[in-house]
């Protein structure tokens, strides 16, 4: 028998084998598709204790006692969901802060309509952050809380940040766009160019579904074809079956953006970079980064594809504070929040760094107290 023969041979075996495996993969998750499935997402409880139009503030509290005096607002993007923070059980942000007795506020922004075309960044930062900030400041009778921002709601907590610094404690910027001027990543090229004046004023609001489109073209071989050859691979594993269908929701549960706020994130972002400059105006007030004086505390993916570390790692130089941080992590945009590696790092970090700073700031104002 030739040489060749025998790898034929060998190659024939091989797809048979690979095929009876594929079967059986196929016939277990038919089981597990027509099984019970628990795909609920955001399950942490919670009571909405503010609302103003279509925004609503979520408050979680730990079961046990709490042990942070300050609490922790969290500010999603008004892009996807504020639900990725608490998307399934074991890989909850949420959860886990709560675990380690930090009391957690989120702000959901709802789904805006046609009536909130014209919201600009300052209804949304000197409006609705400032008001639901007030409330919790009221609530808890203390005179500051700490921050944690997301993406484009990271973004929004820098220039609330400049604008109000005595009400925030400590500022938490997680995969939050500062620096514009970036040859990383498609979608920086992307936004230079965009006619942005021509869509928003055509359409009005920025439709959800056609930026979710876009960031699926950002890579659209790992986004629209490899994930799913891994859904089938692992379609006989019920708990993949189920965080795939979490994240799937969650990706496709896309609220439009208010026409105005895109247009001006657009142009002075993408376009002039002007926040990072400060040189950004908001509510007819400069935000001036010098004026971030808190504490600060940077987290960015190394293999972020929608806000690479080239847009992050010059904020903690650009502020006025001396007490700043950057830490980079292995993972990507997501990952940072659902990775169960990045989930060992990136909380605990959180955890140790709001109580540091709390317990700092608290002494220093006992110590005010005591003085007066």
């Amino acid at each position: 028998m030739s040489q060749s023969q025998i790898s034929i041979d060998h190659i024939l075996a091989k797809l048979a084998e690979e095929s009876k495996n594929t079967q059986e993969v196929l016939e277990k998750g038919r089981d597990v598709l027509l099984d019970q499935l628990d795909t609920s997402i955001a399950s942490t409880p919670y009571k909405v204790v503010w609302e103003e139009d279509r925004v609503k503030l979520k408050h979680y509290k730990p079961e046990g006692p709490v042990k942070v005096k300050k609490p922790l607002l969290i500010v999603y993007a008004l892009i996807n969901r504020e639900t990725m923070l608490d998307l399934q059980p074991g890989r909850s942000v949420v959860q886990s802060l709560l675990n380690e007795g930090i009391e957690v506020y989120m702000i959901d922004w709802g789904y805006p309509t046609r009536m909130d075309r014209y919201l600009t960044i300052d209804d949304h930062v000197n409006g609705y952050m400032d008001n639901a900030i007030s409330f919790i400041l009221k609530r808890h009778k203390i005179d500051s809380l700490n921050l944690m921002g997301v993406c484009m709601g990271g973004a929004f907590s820098i220039i609330y940040s400049a604008l109000h610094p005595g009400k925030i404690n400590g500022l938490i910027t997680t995969v939050t766009p500062s620096n514009f001027d970036t040859d990383q990543g498609l979608l920086h090229h992307w936004t230079r160019d965009i006619d942005v004046d021509t869509i928003v004023d055509t359409y009005g609001n920025l439709s959800g579904d056609a930026l979710n489109f876009v960031f699926l073209l950002l890579n659209p071989a790992r986004l629209m074809i490899d994930k799913y050859i891994g859904f089938v691979e692992h379609v006989d594993n019920k708990e993949f079956v189920e965080n795939f269908i979490r994240m799937e929701k969650w990706i496709f549960d896309s609220p439009d953006v208010p026409g105005e706020t895109y247009r001006q994130f657009i142009k002075d972002c993408y376009q002039k970079n002007l926040l990072i400059k400060s040189e950004m105006e908001v509510g007819g007030k400069r935000v001036d980064l010098s004026r971030i004086t808190m504490p600060l505390l940077n987290f960015y993916g190394k293999y972020d594809h929608l806000v690479p570390p080239g847009a992050c790692d010059k904020l903690t130089a650009a502020v006025g504070s001396d007490d700043t941080e950057d830490v980079c992590l292995n993972t990507g945009h997501i990952g940072i929040y659902v990775s169960s590696k990045c989930q060992k790092e990136f909380v605990p970090k959180i955890v140790e760094w709001v109580v540091n700073k709390t317990e700092a700031s608290t002494a220093q104002e006992e110590t005010k107290t005591e003085i007066n």
